[in-house]
């Protein structure tokens, strides 16, 4: 007995120090971290990140405990790994400032957390081969949720924050209160986050400028702007795409901040107000779009008691070949599908509306969408939204119309900001498109719940249109039996 208590004590010995000293791993409290919640411990990660750099490259290991920290400046070749129960967060900025925004000659072209960087609790610029990973947290708790160059020095507004950086992966890892962006990535090539969850007071994951970019398994929750989001902004001072991007097997939704990492799921974020749109929290691709969009798939994902899908360019950038395949959404507070193209021109020298074209959106279930709005398409004069195919879509309305919403006559708003909401009440519940050329809608079903008296489609200036086994309910009814096919001889005007 006392020889086997003595070999396991060997053993245990040398396990312990085999995870200490293992090559290629750098353990934080090695460099002085203590992770006790108290502790700044800006110095000692950044010290272990520099080691592990000047190496060529390893983990960064944080095991468990709470980590106060400033800013964190990742290096090429470097991983942080975050075991379980490790907590990474933002600390006091009178002890633990972010460091301040650098310089941009471009700022004025996007919105400020779109032009800046290093104000983020973690971020790294030209880098390759980085990775954050593990079952642990970053907790953003004194990151702002605004953006602005008057913010208290110190203030940081990202909870990771990539520019100009090639092959990196974020997975597994959760993040809470991650600030006005949890992860902002600008000009990253070659990004992979995976299983990551996100539980945030605005934009879950912004990827602005990037290319070959996979995101998978992820849930965000992020009742005040939007979870997912593409964009392709002016922050680098080109005007580069967001290309060669697939999203899948992924949740998004608009649950008050904090209830969806502790499962109660609270819907106190509510409609109503001067803009009456309720949680943000959807999939999107803008506003930011000086570059546009190509080559993009997302599929198999769902919205929950969030906005819907939109899809918009308005900076002159190009969007063009996208396909968004078996989506299912609940309780949604605008159009389920948004498609714009606009003028808003937030880009140097004032460059013409861009395209939008081949947007393919397919296999679409949706159920308590508000009244105001059914999928909306709406190009400008002379700048059509071309070749959208939309099929296999069923979509239950909450329904309310009135025989007065059938008079509106929404305004084209070239310039303004695109969202849902700008267009305001519809004169249609299901389908309103116009400047459109080549649009295919098939095995499509519209209903309501509640009383409804505008028509289910209208088409403004659209041509090439093929319409082909459309049933919508018909106004005045409140059973779904008396669904009825449309005839798309009668549907420029009114459906009935």
């Amino acid at each position: 007995m006392r020889r086997t208590h003595w070999i396991a004590a060997l053993v245990v010995a040398a396990m312990a120090t085999t995870h200490a000293q293992q090559p290629g791993r750098y353990d934080v409290s090695r460099f002085g971290a203590v992770g006790d919640g108290k502790s700044i411990e800006t110095d000692a990660i950044n010290k272990a990140i520099d080691t592990a750099a000047a190496a060529g490259g390893g983990t960064v290991v944080f095991h468990r405990g709470t980590y106060l920290s400033g800013s964190i400046r990742l290096k090429s070749h470097v991983a942080l790994f975050l075991d379980q129960g490790a907590i990474i967060e933002a600390g006091p900025i009178d002890r633990a400032p972010c460091d301040a925004p650098e310089p941009n000659q471009w700022d004025t072209f996007q919105d400020f957390g779109h032009s800046h960087w290093h104000n983020s609790l973690i971020w790294g610029e030209n880098l390759d081969d980085v990775a954050i990973y593990g079952t642990g947290l970053i907790h953003g708790t004194t990151l702002s949720r605004s953006a602005n160059a008057n913010s208290p020095t110190g203030t940081g507004n990202k909870a990771i924050a990539l520019k100009n950086s090639r092959n990196v992966t974020i997975r597994d890892i959760t993040i809470s209160h991650g600030g006005h962006f949890a992860i902002l990535a600008t000009g990253v090539d070659n990004l992979t986050v995976d299983n990551v969850k996100i539980d945030t007071n605005r934009d879950g994951i912004d990827v602005d400028a990037c290319r070959n970019v996979r995101i998978s398994n992820m849930t965000v929750n992020s009742p005040f702007d939007d979870g997912i989001c593409l964009k392709s902004s002016y922050g680098l001072g080109v005007a580069r795409a967001t290309e060669n991007v697939t999203i899948t097997n992924c949740q998004v939704s608009g649950f008050d901040e904090g209830t969806y990492l502790d499962g109660t799921y609270k819907r106190t974020v509510r409609y109503g107000g001067a803009r009456d749109t309720g949680p943000t929290g959807r999939i999107k691709f803008g506003t930011e779009s000086s570059g546009g969009f190509k080559n993009v798939t997302i599929n198999n994902s769902v919205f929950t008691y969030c906005r819907g899908l939109a899809i918009e360019t308005v900076d002159g950038g190009d969007t063009e070949d996208i396909t968004i395949d078996n989506i299912t959404m609940r309780d949604i507070a605008t159009a389920p599908i948004f498609i714009r193209r606009g003028n808003r021109g937030r880009t140097p020298g004032d460059p013409a509306p861009g395209t939008m074209k081949r947007i393919t959106i397919s296999n679409i279930v949706a159920s308590g969408v508000r009244d105001p709005q059914g999928i909306l398409v709406s190009g400008i004069p002379n700048y059509p939204i071309e070749d959208l195919r939309l099929s296999n879509i069923r979509i239950h309305y909450t329904g309310g119309g009135t025989r007065a919403d059938t008079a509106l006559d929404p305004e084209e708003k070239e310039k303004d900001y695109p969202e849902p909401n700008m267009f305001g009440r519809l004169p249609v519940y299901a389908l309103f498109a116009r400047h459109v050329t080549g649009l295919d809608v098939r095995d499509a079903d519209f209903s309501f719940e509640n009383g409804e008296a505008r028509p289910a489609v209208q088409l403004r200036d659209v041509v090439r249109v093929d319409m082909d086994n459309i049933r919508a309910q018909k106004p005045g009814t409140t059973a779904r039996e008396l669904l009825k096919p449309i005839h798309l001889a009668n549907a420029v005007k009114e459906t009935y």
